[in-house]
């Protein structure tokens, strides 16, 4: 007894834990519920649900995520483009989304909506579009509203976007809607590959020549070293872009030219195409 005593009155003296009493370990903090990060990509080639959007030249694309454990999430995105894609006076891209996303086991469901935004653009003589009812042009900037709902299986994916309003501000086309089937599976050792399928319901959409249904397609495959991930996919449409004019002087709906107006080149945006990227999340 007096041995203790006096161990534990030299401890105090000098500070030290007393014999016989273990040390407590301070508490580890409580893991934030909060996560935000941040992306940045530089591509070949930017290519919106398999379509040309920046005329076959380099993207550079990048944006923020915040994430809650609730599963409700945020984001923006954005990327260059070219105003001959159907943005005149336009030549960014800006995406704001948001949504709940969830995970069972390996079953996952994803419900949000999203908006495109495309600063400055105006359209003050957009082409005519021809439905049924009337044939009209599009006048002021071009944005787009979709809500989508999708659902997941380990690497596999399903996707529903539904336009809410004119589906890139293309008069009466409200209503369109696109399907997203995609799969992403890890090799390992920093490899993966990916793949996608879907198909654009262009709702009342007709230049006079062809309509702008169509299916597209990728194909790709990533490597990541050190944080940066590389990247290589091939892309594929069935879009009708041919750039000869009929007998009417029509081209195809997806025959692009390098500006909106006073165009010199011409192209058929949903032509096969391979994409080479690096991009890195942080």
């Amino acid at each position: 007894m007096r041995k203790t005593l006096l161990a534990s009155a030299f401890a105090a003296a000098f500070g030290l834990p007393a014999a016989g009493h273990a040390q407590t370990a301070p508490a580890a903090a409580p893991a934030s519920p909060h996560t935000l990060t941040a992306n940045i990509g530089l591509y070949s080639s930017y290519r919106f649900r398999g379509i040309d959007q920046t005329f076959g030249r380099p993207a550079l694309q990048g944006g923020f995520d915040y994430a809650h454990t609730s599963g409700f999430y945020a984001g923006n995105w954005n990327s260059n483009v070219n105003s001959g894609a159907g943005y005149p006076s336009g030549n960014l891209e800006m995406d704001f989304y948001g949504g709940w996303k969830k995970t069972w086991d390996d079953w996952g469901l994803d419900v949000g909506a999203i908006y495109y935004y495309y600063p400055g653009s105006d359209a003050p003589a957009a082409a005519p579009i021809t439905n049924a009812r009337t044939t009209s042009v599009h006048r002021g900037g071009v944005n787009n509203k979709e809500i989508y709902l999708g659902g997941s299986w380990k690497f596999l994916s399903l996707k529903y976007y539904h336009s809410l309003g004119d589906y890139f501000s293309v008069p009466h086309t409200k209503g369109s809607g696109y399907i997203d089937l995609s799969a992403s599976y890890d090799l390992g050792d920093g490899w993966g590959v990916n793949g996608h399928i879907g198909h654009l319901r262009f709702k009342n959409y007709h230049n006079g020549r062809s309509n702008g249904n169509y299916t597209d397609w990728k194909l790709g495959v990533t490597k990541d070293i050190s944080g940066w991930v590389i990247g290589a996919a091939y892309v594929g449409t069935n879009a009708k872009g041919s750039c000869s004019p009929n007998v009417a002087g029509l081209v195809q709906p997806y025959c692009f030219g390098n500006d909106w107006t006073g165009a010199t080149k011409f192209k058929n945006a949903g032509r096969d195409t391979l994409i080479l990227s690096v991009s890195r999340t942080f």
